[in-house]
């Protein structure tokens, strides 16, 4: 079939992408900045995009997630290498990951497929899906240390949720299980470098992209087989107006939006002065404290109020990618977990989290770009009130998004789809939204 991209802003990628924010040589990454979930996708694997030059780089240490004290919850590719560092918690680490993280290729298949199918693999869709279900408070009581309970916190946080919802442990196992599977990488060139290798792979097939087109109503576009809108559910309704079906317009129209992000991006002569020697090194750090105060901060979010200390997360993609760089000063991403359409600033309070757990860091701050939810929403219309997820992952909409349907990808409208992180498996940079979308889309020609 021949393919046209239509995309508003004048260069593709969305949230992948990458550039040159806050000092000239110095690369920073828009938002999505490491890959997990990326490396593993079967997707992404099929399409030999090494050919069109994106490859993978790993840093010494995947996570930290410095407490207090001083010390640090790790977590490393390896699985033997995390257990030994936590002590007591080790092996309680290692009879809840170490088997899905061993599988993880095969379990890949269902998890990033819609809830709703038969299952390829049920015995280790078993085995992972009984504690992801699991509140994540409740789940960490697994662990008795500080530092285990905290890093667990810390990556189940990632689906910007309240942690003592049911499936709020989901995110957090799926991120461990592909870190010891495939680790936390990053992209040598930035984020964009996925992007300009999948583009590569559609130029390639005959494929066509144009930028600068904002569509407005589905009557804009030219004659197609197929339309498929990679757009927020509420998008997609402004988009079709009374050509939806009015289920699926109610349904598109209730769909919540998450909490925000609020973001900064910073040139740091010397690299980021963390007192723990693993933050250091690490990839990827979490600056928010022991579990209960990232509990205490996400539930705050969830409910409207900006949290005092808000959960951080920081990435030092230079560690693993030094071309990033400018001599001695490198690039830093962080953001902070804000309530959505939050107008307020919070760059002193994201600061004051990365400088609790690295005092100095001020000193060492030579320029800062900010990102407010309004700008990041500006930027990127699916990211509604700055929701880098396009989508609340309360339960109902964990297992069902953006409605409920056999086929979550269809509109209700013949041959017009859906295929944005609001659908099925969720957000993340592993292009398995579009594939699910694109097999609805066949079966529909097919079916014709």
């Amino acid at each position: 079939m021949s393919v046209t991209v239509l995309e508003a802003e004048e260069t593709i990628g969305g949230g992948a992408r990458s550039s040159e924010l806050t000092l000239p040589g110095l690369l920073h990454d828009h938002c999505s900045a490491v890959h997990p979930m990326g490396v593993g996708s079967p997707f992404l694997q099929s399409l030999g995009l090494e050919r069109h030059g994106l490859e993978w780089r790993w840093p010494e240490i995947d996570l930290a997630h410095p407490l207090d004290d001083g010390s640090a919850g790790v977590m490393l590719r390896s699985v033997d290498a995390t257990v030994a560092g936590l002590g007591d918690d080790g092996p309680a680490w290692r009879r809840l990951f170490a088997a899905s993280a061993r599988s993880f290729d095969a379990l890949n298949e269902d998890l990033l497929r819609p809830v709703l199918h038969v299952p390829r693999h049920p015995i280790g869709l078993v085995r992972f899906g009984v504690p992801a279900a699991l509140p994540a408070t409740l789940l960490a009581r697994a662990w008795k240390g500080p530092r285990t309970r905290a890093l667990f916190g810390g990556v189940a946080a990632h689906a910007m949720s309240r942690l003592d919802r049911p499936l709020s442990s989901a995110v957090g196992m799926a991120l461990i299980c592909a870190c010891h599977r495939f680790g936390w990488a990053v992209a040598r060139g930035g984020s964009r470098s996925i992007t300009s290798a999948l583009a590569a792979v559609l130029l390639e097939h005959g494929g066509e992209i144009e930028t600068g087109v904002r569509v407005s109503s589905l009557a804009q576009l030219p004659k197609a087989e197929v339309v498929v809108l990679d757009l927020a559910p509420g998008g997609v309704a402004d988009l079709a107006g009374d050509r939806l079906p009015a289920p699926v317009q109610r349904a598109y129209r209730r769909y919540r939006h998450g909490p925000g992000a609020f973001k900064v991006d910073f040139a740091v002569e010397g690299g980021v002065p963390w007192t723990n020697e693993a933050c250091r090194r690490a990839g990827t750090v979490h600056a928010a404290g022991s579990l209960e105060e990232i509990v205490a901060a996400e539930r705050d979010v969830d409910s409207g109020r900006m949290p005092q200390r808000p959960f951080v997360l920081v990435s030092q993609q230079y560690l693993a990618d030094p071309g990033r760089s400018s001599g001695n000063v490198h690039p830093v991403w962080a953001y902070a977990h804000v309530p959505n359409g939050y107008d307020g600033d919070a760059r002193q309070a994201l600061v004051d989290q990365i400088e609790r757990f690295a005092p100095g860091l001020r000193e060492r701050i030579v320029a800062a770009d900010v990102q407010s939810t309004a700008e990041i929403a500006a930027a990127n219309a699916n990211l509604v009130g700055g929701d880098i997820i396009t989508g609340a992952n309360t339960p109902t909409q964990v297992l069902i998004r953006p409605r409920l349907a056999l086929d979550p990808y269809s509109t209700g409208i013949p041959g017009v789809f859906i295929c944005s992180a609001a659908t099925p498996p969720g957000a993340g940079v592993h292009g398995m939204n579009g594939l699910n979308a694109a097999r609805s889309a066949l079966s529909y020609v097919r079916g014709k």
